[in-house]
């Protein structure tokens, strides 16, 4: 194990009800001022603006709204947010809905108390704030990305075409009610979930030394998330399965999964260009990338991949190198299964995807050094243009 520190800031509330049961308990540590964000209308259909409005109310909340957050973030949006929370002297900022709205709202807070530009100085200067932010909650009504229990967030500048992760703030309570996310429509669950199985994933395909406790967590987090997705496939509505991707989402981002160890995040990193450029759904872009990526990792990481297929896929081969071939051909079979995109071309895009797109998606993507290998952009253009 790598030597490592671990405190954990945000307070869980999990179940049915978990709202009306704590959200009024929560708000009495904070002032009179909230900053209610959420994106588009999904949340006033399924009834939880309305229950989480009238909590509001009743607690003697004066609230601003900060609506239309985008399903990719951006810088502007950002902005935004923070200009609202200025003006209206906001003492507790609370986001309603999924990795999207929480990770815009996490650099809403830290943005609001300070005049310096923080995508200067995060991702060109490569600082971390350490200043105070604006206390946040989550509300989360869509589950996948695990965004409410860390202080990371993925931001677009449009501006520059950057699609990257910023630090910032951890909310410092979140409810996790899994019926909210039943109104969810089934590919938008669907790719949520495939997100949780990304996370895990990446997680395991870092660097890490022999019988790692965390590659045994993440492997069960991937088991996990295998069963419940297929139990949707049958039931879309099985709140079991739900209440359960709820949690292996959360457990994949709460930090126990990270530590004492080196993570990959390279298929993560080609998808935010990817998304950068194109705008398409995070979880979506991942099914498309990860089967073409790890053709290109395995031999690399030979054993790593034979686990992987025998614990997660259940590969009965005996040889590892064809048992790791196996696996990720199975993970890509199950990606058809769920019936998520398996080529680029199946992505919602805001631009067409040709092979010049996909070379400035390439040559713009980040390269981290902590997996099995390391890549070049050519071998990510390489990549990319397998997946077309």
């Amino acid at each position: 194990m790598e030597n490592f520190v671990y405190e954990y800031p945000t307070k869980v509330y999990f179940g049915k009800g978990a709202a009306k049961q704590h959200l009024a308990d929560s708000l009495s540590a904070y002032g009179p001022n909230v900053l209610l964000a959420y994106g588009g209308g999904s949340i006033k259909k399924n009834g939880s603006y309305d229950e989480i409005a009238g909590i509001l109310k009743e607690n003697g909340k004066t609230v601003t709204e900060f609506t239309g957050i985008m399903s990719n973030p951006t810088w502007e949006k950002v902005q935004e947010g923070a200009k609202l929370a200025r003006e209206n002297k906001i003492d507790l900022v609370l986001a309603v809905g999924g990795g999207s709205v929480v990770d815009c709202c996490k650099i809403v807070c830290a943005q609001a108390v300070t005049d310096e530009d923080l995508w200067e100085a995060e991702m060109v200067r490569h600082g971390i704030p350490t200043g105070n932010s604006i206390p946040l909650g989550a509300v989360v009504t869509a589950s996948g990305t695990g965004a409410e229990m860390n202080g990371g967030a993925v931001i677009t500048n449009e501006a520059v075409k950057i699609k990257g992760g910023m630090y910032a703030a951890a909310p410092r309570f979140a409810i996790l009610d899994p019926e909210y996310t039943l109104s969810l429509p089934d590919n938008q669950v669907m790719s949520g979930a495939f997100d949780t199985l990304s996370h895990a994933m990446e997680t395991y395909f870092g660097r890490s030394d022999r019988d790692n406790v965390s590659d045994e967590v993440a492997l069960a987090i991937m088991v996990s998330t295998v069963a419940n997705m297929r139990t949707l496939l049958k039931d879309i509505r099985d709140y079991t399965a739900r209440s359960n991707l709820m949690w292996t989402s959360a457990m994949a981002e709460n930090g126990i999964l990270k530590v004492g160890r080196l993570t990959d995040f390279e298929a993560h990193q080609i998808e935010h260009q990817l998304g950068a450029y194109t705008d398409c759904n995070h979880g979506q872009g991942l099914a498309v990338i990860h089967p073409a990526y790890y053709r290109h990792l395995c031999k690399s990481a030979v054993p790593k991949f034979a686990k992987f297929a025998r614990t997660v896929w259940g590969v009965s081969e005996a040889d590892d190198e064809k048992a790791a071939q196996a696996g990720i051909q199975t993970l890509a079979g199950f990606i058809q299964e769920c019936g998520l995109p398996t080529k680029l071309s199946q992505l919602r895009s805001k631009t067409e995807i040709t092979p010049e797109l996909l070379r400035q998606v390439a040559d713009s993507t980040n390269l981290l050094p902590n997996g099995y290998k390391q890549f070049t952009h050519d071998e990510i253009y390489k990549i990319l243009m397998e997946c077309i």
